[in-house]
């Protein structure tokens, strides 16, 4: 054998006793220590094992959540909306890295229709195989009707929860406006449409309060029966615990309608042991978009520049009808309370209409109504559109609301939403005893016997009051008739139900005022389903009309004059002031514009 083949294999014999020395147990040390150090080895593996990471996505709800498209502050996204919202769900379910979701809830005033939405958001999560757990510290009812559809709702011991009911109680107005001198004139078609009322009288009329009675009440068996369903307990005592109104953490938890009693650190600690990590951590903000804080970035968002691309594919179509309706232009004010106006709504939908792309609309409505003429250039226009077109209701769909959606092909509102109230209003504050108060006077030159119709200082005479009753009676006919249309009813069935009396989403459905219950994206899977398009196809939405830049929204974009109203939100004042504040507001815009509007009868706060 050569002498470098010899070497070699004797290096190679030598490595193998020493491996063979490491596997054998060493004199003094027992196969059963060995064994142990083994296990030992395993063991250590194990640990290093289960100290993977675990992430979980932390998305914290508060605030009112508005509907629509978003507009732009200086610094990237302004205030969360309730469809950017559901979206960090989705994403969350479908999200391979995330094991569940934290959901915070700080005070989201949603309403039934926004609740009914982030609860099927949530569900769409637990679908996924992933726990939602629910952390609230202060609760209020719709609060705790989304932590309810969590798989766990926790609570500090701290804490409570305030879900006392439905209670409808607006404030009248008749008696403090005897004291100014001001005497309110108000008339209506519909012995239920109360619009109006709360000028006029100083408690409801006895068609308003029972339809009122009506609402609350099916308001409240919803509730009773949503809590009953998701938690372990019945009817009966979910109606007790609501009974109680104001509970402490710990008579929640002994009633059933909170889990356990912990500290937000606690609820991670247990998390972290469940899954037998040190690792486990909260994505914050999950979902959302991160801000930009350059300046290029703060003047691009200031001044407008990042617009909206067409692409290419199959579209969907989502036009946000939000707020009160006027006649013209959408408008903004600095608090971002927003007017529905029809010129843009009406242009948003040419557009979609135009582009071979959107195969189907869906008209997304949250609107207690107001112009008539408004309503009726909304309605026509989705009249004539041939691709398939689907209401979406929201909150509140009433009045003229109801009126534009009356006009799709299809009708879905979530179970609280509030719709119906088809009827009309006019009316007109007379303030001569107000300008004798103050000192003020009048004098008069006039023609023609109606010409004091719109006068500030008198009540309608016989003569103008018999010509605002004509025109009402008109638009109440048009009203019934298309709805009566668009429904597949007789104008007698149509009218039983109008008369401005208010629904739930439960009684509009179980009446034929709308065709179903569902969500946003209940509406939008049927879109695609009328357009011919598989359920399981993708397709982008195409969200119109587009929200104004903040530039725009305050300055104008070159167009001359422009009226920046100021809002009453956000400056400090009871939330009771700045409600009867915004009422005012809105009947003085649109009585400014025209003499007779849709309007839904009330504003509606659930406690």
């Amino acid at each position: 054998m050569p002498a470098h083949l010899f070497g070699y294999s004797h290096r190679w014999l030598l490595v193998g006793l020493c491996s063979l020395a490491l596997l054998t147990p060493a004199a003094g040390v027992s196969a059963k220590e060995a064994a142990k150090k083994a296990d030992d080895s395993k063991s250590e593996d194990s640990k290093s094992t289960s100290s993977k990471k675990v992430r979980y996505a932390q998305i914290i709800l508060s605030g009112g959540l508005p509907e629509g498209p978003e507009a732009k502050g200086p610094f990237g996204d302004g205030q969360a909306g309730l469809r950017k919202a559901v979206a960090r769900f989705d994403r969350a379910a479908e999200d391979k890295s995330i094991e569940g979701v934290i959901l915070q809830l700080e005070g989201a005033a949603l309403g039934f229709g926004k609740a009914s939405e982030v609860r099927n958001a949530i569900k769409r999560v637990q679908k996924a195989g992933k726990k939602v757990h629910a952390v609230i510290e202060v609760a209020t009812t719709m609060d705790y009707l989304v932590a309810a559809a969590c798989d766990e709702v926790v609570m500090p011991e701290s804490g409570y929860l305030v879900a006392p009911g439905v209670r409808l109680e607006p404030v009248f107005y008749r008696g403090f406006l005897n004291m100014l001198g001001v005497k309110p004139q108000f008339l209506h078609m519909g012995d239920a449409k109360g619009a109006g009322e709360s000028f006029t009288r100083k408690k409801w009329s006895q068609p308003v309060r029972d339809n009122l009675d009506a609402l609350a009440g099916d308001l409240y068996q919803h509730m009773v029966e949503t809590i009953a369903m998701d938690r372990p307990i019945t009817e009966t005592q979910a109606r007790e615990a609501i009974d109680v109104g104001l509970l402490t953490a710990t008579q929640a938890k002994e009633l059933g309608l909170v889990d356990r009693l912990a500290y937000g650190d606690e609820v991670k600690q247990g998390l972290a042991k469940q899954h037998n990590t040190s690792r486990l951590v909260y994505v914050q903000n999950y979902g959302k978009k991160k801000v930009e804080t350059s300046i290029g970035s703060l003047m691009n968002n200031l001044f407008g520049g990042a617009k909206r691309t067409s692409g290419t594919g199959n579209k969907i179509a989502v036009v946000y009808a939000v707020g009160p309706i006027m006649t013209g232009e959408s408008e903004q004010d600095l608090f971002g309370a927003s007017s529905l106006g029809s010129t843009t709504i009406v242009e948003a939908l040419r557009e979609a209409d135009d582009d071979d792309n959107v195969k189907a609309i869906v008209l997304r409505v949250d609107s207690p109504g107001g112009s008539a003429v408004a309503s009726d250039l909304m309605w026509r226009k989705l009249r004539s559109i041939e691709k398939p077109v689907i209401a979406s209701m929201g909150n509140v769909a009433a009045s003229g609301g109801y009126y534009i959606s009356m006009g799709c092909d299809k009708i879905l509102a979530e179970p609280g939403t509030i719709t119906g109230s088809i009827g009309v209003v006019s009316g007109k504050f007379a303030l001569r005893g107000m300008y004798q108060k103050l000192g003020l006077s009048t004098d008069l030159v006039s023609r023609g016997k109606n010409s004091g119709i719109f006068s500030s200082t008198r009540p309608w005479n016989e003569s103008e009051q018999a010509a605002m009753m004509r025109l009402m009676e008109d638009c109440y006919e048009q009203f019934t008739s298309k709805a009566a249309d668009g429904r597949g009813m007789s104008v007698e069935e149509l009218k039983a139900l109008a008369s401005g009396k208010v629904y739930t989403g439960r009684q509009a459905k179980a009446n034929g005022l709308v065709d179903d219950l569902g969500t946003l994206r209940d509406a939008i899977q049927l879109a695609k389903k009328m357009a011919g398009l598989k359920e399981e196809e993708k397709v982008r939405l195409d969200i119109k009309p587009e929200a104004p830049e903040l530039f725009n929204s305050l300055f104008g974009a070159g167009d001359g004059e422009k009226e920046v109203r100021i809002g009453i939100d956000g400056l400090g004042l009871p939330s009771e002031v700045t409600r009867a504040a915004r009422q005012a507001m809105l009947w003085g815009q649109l009585l400014e514009r025209e003499p007779v509007g849709l309007f839904l009868p009330f504003d509606l706060q659930v406690e």
